[in-house]
C-alpha cells in the first residue's frame, strides 16, 4: 500500500501492532472480536482454543491499529501445547504494545502472577486490562489493579467488559493514540489478515468445540481443502476435519450424522455472513493418527514446530 501524503498541519497517520495476552480464557477472543467488530477469532468456552496468532485491523481516527490474539498461557503439556505458548511470547517480543488481559473474577492466581514476572522482561510499552469486572466488587477491582502495577510498569490500567463492550472505547481511544506514527499497513475496509478459507476453518472448528465440549479431545484440526466460486456467486466449500483415532471420527460424525450436519449447519451460516454470499459446505472426517506431531500440520496453523 502506498506512503499516504500527509497535507500540512494534518494529524499524522500511525499504525502499530498490539498484542493481547493472557491466561486460557480470559477473554481474548471476545475482546479482539469486540474491537474488530466481526468475528476474526474463535471463541469457546472449551479452554486453549486459539491456536495461532489472529491479526484484527481496527481503524480508530487517523491510527491503524493491528490486534493480534495470541494463544493463551498455560503449562504446556504437549508439542502442540508448546508451540502455542512459543506463538504467544513471539507475538508479545513481537508488537509495539502488550496489553495484558486479566479475568477479573479469577484475579491472581499462580498462573497470572508466573504471566506478570515474565511480562517485565518485554521491553515494549503495556497496558493492564481487567475483563469481566461487572461480576467483582470495586474493591477487588482496585486491589487487583494495584498488585499488578507494583509488580510491572503499566502505561494504563483499563476495566472493561469484552461482552458487553462496557470501558472497550477508552481502551481502544488510549491505543489509537500510543500506537508509533507511520503509514497504514492494510486498506481502510480490511478487518483481518487471515484469509477467508482458513478463517472458514476456524469458524467450523469453533462449531465442532460448541457441539461436543466434554465429548471431544483437542486432538482435531479442520482445514479447508477447496474454495470453488460458483457461477450463481454462491461458494462451494469443501473442509476436512482430521480425528487422532477411529473412535474421535465416530463422535464427531454422530449417529446417523445427526452430530455433523449440526456442525456444518451451523458453521455455513456463519461463513455465508462473513463471505456475504450463499455457501455450499461439505465436511468430510479423516483419522489422522498423531497429527500433534506433523510439522506440515503446524505450518497449516500458522505456528512453528518446536523441536524436542
Amino acid at each position: 500500500m502506498p506512503e499516504e501524503t500527509v497535507p500540512a498541519g494534518a494529524t499524522p497517520t500511525r499504525c502499530g501492532f498490539v498484542a493481547v495476552i493472557g491466561a486460557t480464557n480470559a477473554g481474548k477472543s471476545t475482546l479482539v472480536n469486540r474491537l474488530v467488530g466481526t468475528k476474526v477469532s474463535i471463541v469457546s468456552r472449551k479452554v486453549q482454543t486459539t491456536r495461532s496468532m489472529v491479526r484484527g485491523i481496527v481503524m480508530h481516527g487517523r491510527s491503524q491499529i493491528i490486534f493480534v490474539d495470541t494463544p493463551g498461557f498455560f503449562r504446556p503439556k504437549r508439542r502442540l501445547d508448546r508451540a502455542m505458548v512459543d506463538t504467544a511470547w513471539t507475538g508479545a517480543k513481537d508488537a509495539d504494545l502488550v496489553a495484558f488481559l486479566v479475568d477479573a473474577q479469577r484475579g491472581f492466581d499462580e498462573e497470572n502472577r508466573d504471566l506478570l514476572a515474565k511480562l517485565a522482561a518485554v521491553p515494549h510499552p503495556k497496558v493492564l486490562v481487567l475483563n469481566k469486572v461487572d461480576a467483582v466488587a470495586r474493591e477487588n477491582l482496585l486491589a487487583l489493579a494495584a498488585e499488578a502495577n507494583a509488580a510491572v510498569k503499566f502505561e494504563g490500567t483499563f476495566m472493561i467488559s469484552a461482552l458487553t463492550g462496557d470501558g472497550v472505547d477508552d481502551l481502544l481511544a488510549f491505543l489509537a493514540g500510543a500506537v508509533p506514527e507511520g503509514p497504514w499497513l492494510y486498506p481502510e475496509d480490511e478487518v483481518s489478515d487471515l484469509p477467508l478459507r482458513n478463517l472458514s476453518a476456524e469458524i467450523t472448528r469453533e462449531k465442532i468445540f460448541d457441539r461436543l465440549h466434554q465429548e471431544l479431545p483437542y486432538a482435531i484440526t479442520v482445514e479447508t481443502e477447496k474454495w470453488t466460486d460458483q457461477p450463481d456467486g454462491s461458494v462451494r466449500i469443501e473442509q476436512t476435519i482430521y480425528v487422532e483415532r477411529d473412535g474421535q471420527k465416530k463422535i464427531v460424525i454422530g449417529k446417523g450424522g445427526e452430530t455433523i450436519k449440526g456442525i456444518s449447519m451451523a458453521a455455513r451460516k456463519e461463513i455465508s455472513a462473513l463471505a456475504e454470499c450463499p455457501v455450499h459446505l461439505f465436511l468430510f472426517v479423516k483419522v489422522r493418527e498423531n497429527w500433534g506431531d506433523d510439522p506440515e500440520r503446524y505450518r497449516e496453523m500458522g505456528i512453528e514446530f518446536p523441536k524436542d
